[in-house]
């Protein structure tokens, strides 16, 4: 048995252990993504002859629900365990919760593991603020609006994504973001070949011109610094003059002396250089 298989029926023991279910009376639904890990979970002796053992795909999770809303009108509790992460996080188990708290049934969560935590605490990037964005959508327009939206997200990035599309992804994400954006490209985690690298976008591109793709992804990407935001935001008036951008500003009822502080504070100067500017006629 693996030890990764170990670990999912220790969660399923701190599951019966703490207080949540009894023993005699509890129901466990494994949804699996390796057949491999049913045959060694249902030979633990971790399991009660009275528990019960189905296999269910994750993207079947309405179908998930109901295969064990039988045993929850019998009293019993439900366990939901896999061996491809922690249910919930970027796959359907969420949709499982939440309908649960439709039918007004309660959910206990025990932490287990995720790829995007792990990610992001070995990336050396920062792990303060973080924009999980799990898979990109497939909907082009849907897509086109979330890559606008990270086009000005200050918060560490981080995104997944599949082998197949992984060179597609990285093209993408460098034109919205930047050549000079860095990120670090991790795959496997916890596995026999995990994996980090750290580029700039263009670094990556190039890099995966020569080396394909294997495994799964995570990309953690540094956010957009607030020096790019406020150069980005004084760059935006380089085409209008001093006197067009004060006007702006009067033409709105503002008066001169606070129009004045309201341009210098848009082009990153001071209200002295506003002013001497306009005194030269200077653009």
């Amino acid at each position: 048995m693996s030890n990764f298989n170990e670990a999912l029926i220790s969660d399923y023991k701190a599951f019966l252990d703490g207080g949540k279910t009894e023993r005699e009376c509890s129901a466990l639904i494994i949804a699996l993504a390796e057949k491999q890990g049913y045959k060694d979970i249902t030979t633990m002796d971790t399991l009660n002859p009275g528990d019960k053992v189905y296999v269910q795909k994750m993207h079947k999770a309405v179908a998930l629900f109901h295969l064990g809303s039988g045993n929850l009108e019998q009293g019993m509790n439900i366990a939901v365990i896999t061996d491809a992460g922690t249910p919930g996080i970027s796959d359907p188990g969420e949709e499982l919760a939440l309908k649960c708290y439709e039918e007004g049934i309660e959910v206990f969560s025990i932490p287990g593991p995720a790829a995007f935590v792990s990610a992001v605490i070995s990336s050396g990037r920062s792990c303060r603020r973080i924009a999980f964005e799990a898979f990109l959508p497939k909907d082009k327009k849907y897509r086109a609006y979330i890559l606008e939206e990270l086009k000005q997200e200050t918060r560490t990035i981080v995104i997944y994504e599949s082998p197949h599309h992984l060179k597609a992804t990285l093209k993408e994400l460098m034109d919205v973001l930047g050549e000079k954006r860095e990120l670090t490209i991790a795959r496997e985690l916890t596995k026999r070949y995990e994996e980090k690298l750290r580029f700039t976008f263009r670094e990556a591109v190039d890099y995966y011109k020569n080396n394909e793709p294997r495994g799964e992804y995570v990309l953690v990407i540094v956010g957009k610094s607030r020096s790019e935001q406020e150069e980005e935001s004084r760059n935006k008036w380089d085409g209008i003059t001093i006197t067009e951008h004060m006007k702006m500003y009067m033409d709105e009822g503002i008066d001169k002396k606070d129009a004045m502080k309201a341009v210098a504070k848009d082009r990153g100067v001071s209200k002295r250089d506003i002013y001497k500017l306009l005194l030269e006629g200077e653009e």
